[in-house]
């Protein structure tokens, strides 16, 4: 996603909690993303999708040989059945060359705001933590937003959990130790799917990891109005994906906790989780939001917010001493989670 200009203004939002002005950037990544940005702000706008999908492919998607890892992991698209009536979707499987079956696998939901990205978006990172443990990655390419609103991504993307839980044997996969991972849009595409199958009675996952989730679409929690023109992915542009998904529906009465995550009324059976968030982006009261009732419906969960970050600082600035220290705490999780 573009980055935005960080700052320090106060955020004013008429009645409502009383918003004092973002938390300050750590040093490292304010340097930085100000080499970044050179000093322009930009919000996504509905008129700059068509730009932001360029901009995040030619950013975020990993090509043929990054994927392979040289020779680490033989890489295939497959046509899989989508939702019932609907076209069929697209996955990208990643497997070990030496595959240790039935191996753990990640089946991971790409980034974008619920506008942009493909299957081969953000996929470096999530490779980089499947692949010390001989893990399989299945990375699903959900149908976009506004052209295709809700239900369509969400459903795009269980549609592909179901195949790959049915495929298992195949793509020689542990059918119990599938992990279910998401970042930005994709946290939240990923928490709706985790909240479809326990009511469908779909495949279980293993765990979830909601990388600074995208869960609420009333953009209204005072990190959400502390954005309002600073940090990365700020309130307007939240506001851009939220109304090209949910359209009218937009924080009204009428969301689906499946395309909205927060607005789940029951978050108990759910599978343990691990939610990162930096200090300084629009996600982080949602994040924490979600961590707590996950706790409270007596489900585990594990929270980071890590200060002074922007939205997704460590895809940006991968070698800042914060983003390394993040990238430790997924890494030690997973770890934890196979070895158990």
């Amino acid at each position: 996603m573009p980055a935005a200009g960080a700052g320090a203004a106060v955020a004013t939002a008429g009645p409502g909690p009383v918003v004092g002005p973002a938390p300050a950037l750590d040093a490292e990544l304010a340097a930085g993303l100000a080499v970044l940005q050179g000093g322009r702000h930009v919000t996504v706008t509905p008129e700059l999708i068509p730009a932001l999908r360029q901009s995040h492919l030619a950013l975020r998607a990993a090509d043929e040989e990054a994927l392979r890892r040289g020779g680490a992991y033989a890489v295939e698209d497959r046509t899989v059945p989508g939702p019932a009536g609907e076209p069929d979707v697209t996955v990208l499987v990643c497997s070990p060359a030496v595959l240790r079956a039935p191996a753990p696998a990640v089946y991971y939901v790409h980034d974008g705001g619920m506008i942009a990205g493909d299957r081969r978006s953000g996929m470096t990172g999530v490779l980089d933590l499947a692949e010390p443990h001989g893990m399989v990655v299945v990375s699903v390419e959900h149908r976009l937003a506004p052209e295709h609103p809700d239900p369509a991504p969400v459903e795009d993307c269980y549609a592909g959990l179901v195949w790959t839980a049915d495929h298992a044997d195949e793509l020689g996969i542990d059918p119990d130790r599938i992990l279910l991972m998401g970042v930005s849009a994709g946290g939240g595409l990923a928490a709706g799917v985790a909240l479809l199958a326990r009511d469908r009675g779909g495949p279980q996952p293993w765990a979830q990891l909601l990388g600074c989730p995208m869960l609420d679409d009333r953009n209204d929690t005072v990190s959400s109005l502390q954005m309002r023109g600073v940090g990365v992915w700020d309130h307007g542009s939240n506001h851009t994906g939220w109304q090209a998904l949910l359209g009218e529906r937009r924080g009204g009465p009428d969301v689906s906790p499946y395309a909205a995550p927060a607005r789940a009324t029951d978050l108990s059976g759910l599978p343990p989780a691990f939610i990162d968030v930096g200090s300084v982006e629009t996600f982080r009261d949602e994040a924490v939001q979600y961590a707590s009732r996950l706790w409270q419906a007596g489900g585990q969960a594990e929270l980071h917010v890590w200060p002074g970050g922007f939205h997704a600082f460590d895809s940006t600035m991968p070698q800042a001493a914060l983003s390394q220290a993040m990238t430790r705490a997924r890494a030690d999780w997973v770890r934890r989670l196979v070895t158990a």
